[in-house]
């Protein structure tokens, strides 16, 4: 049934007109780029929480309608790094910005430009791909705060277009992707109607349980902290059981995520299994696990076992 529906809407549109073409997200770490880039595609593929670097990977997303597809790029937050997890983040951010038809460069409408917006812009000055300025989180601000801001950042750059928005309520999101369409060639439809993302279903379960890790622990966890799903079986019932380890680097930290007799790890699940269970579609059995893996984000071998290979990204 699906694929016939596929088909169909494939037969109506027009491969004369029909655009497309790949766009990254780029800004400062907190501005709301993922928050941004789930209302885009209208439903979770990549993780939120207020703790900065919550994106690791470049995160495909894929926005299609009967005009033209979308691929977004959403990339973790640029910042200084501290270790070789750091530098793996920024360089695959600063990676993409050669790769696609359209940067989107997202800003926080309630901070002043910095340093860290600063050298995001030096970057964009070494390329000829057209750069977006979006004025992020516009329903936290009177409407007259906006145009002191986007003045101070066109005195900084040449922007092709600049789109307030708001990832949170939805504000100006199609505005924003009638403007992005209005800038892509002309050409193929990369992935099919009903797909939303490139990465596996492993991968986005990873994400979601690590999303519930930043949201309930405290400070020292969130920047050692990985998930690496094992295995997901479907069983005679039709249930399907995910098996799941969330990798720390010290002791200390697992005995937090575990929590007084099981109590945080099972919150964790429990609130996991709810967004797991939207994305599949299916009732779920989880079961999680803790590691210690010491300094892992040091390790070249550990970061590609967790995911962060950069022959990937």
């Amino acid at each position: 049934m699906e694929n016939n529906e596929n088909n169909e809407n494939n037969e109506n549109k027009d491969s004369k007109t029909f655009k497309s073409g790949f766009v990254t997200l780029l800004g400062r770490p907190n501005v709301g780029k993922s928050t941004l880039l789930n209302q885009i595609l209208g439903q979770k593929i990549t993780i939120i929480s207020d703790k900065p670097q919550t994106t690791r990977n470049k995160i495909q997303g894929i926005y299609t309608d009967q005009a033209g597809q979308i691929v977004f790029i959403d990339t973790p937050g640029i910042h200084k790094p501290k270790h070789r997890l750091g530098r793996f983040m920024v360089d695959s951010a600063m990676s993409t910005i050669n790769e696609v038809d359209l940067v989107l460069f997202v800003v926080n409408v309630r901070e002043k430009i910095g340093p860290g917006d600063r050298f995001i812009i030096d970057k964009l000055r070494t390329i000829d791909t057209p750069v977006f300025l979006i004025i992020n989180q516009i329903d936290q601000v009177d409407p007259t705060d906006l145009l002191p801001v986007i003045s101070d950042y066109q005195e900084e750059f040449d922007f092709a277009e600049v789109v307030p928005t708001s990832g949170l309520e939805g504000e100006n999101i199609q505005e924003l992707i009638q403007t992005i369409k209005s800038y892509l060639p002309v050409g193929p439809q990369f992935y099919p109607d009903d797909q939303v993302s490139d990465h596996p279903e492993y991968f986005i379960i990873s994400e979601l349980i690590r999303e519930k890790v930043l949201d309930l622990t405290r400070e020292e966890i969130p920047h050692s902290v990985a998930v690496v799903t094992e295995k997901v079986d479907r069983n005679q019932d039709g249930k399907v059981q995910t098996y799941a380890t969330i990798i720390v680097e010290r002791k200390s930290q697992k005995g937090i995520i575990i929590g007084k007799q099981g109590s945080m790890i099972k919150k964790i699940g429990s609130l996991a299994r709810r967004d797991i269970e939207k994305l599949l579609g299916d009732k779920i059995y989880l079961e999680l696990w803790v590691k210690v893996q010491r300094d892992w984000r040091d390790k070249p071998s550990r970061l590609e076992d967790f995911g962060y290979n950069e022959d990937n990204y």
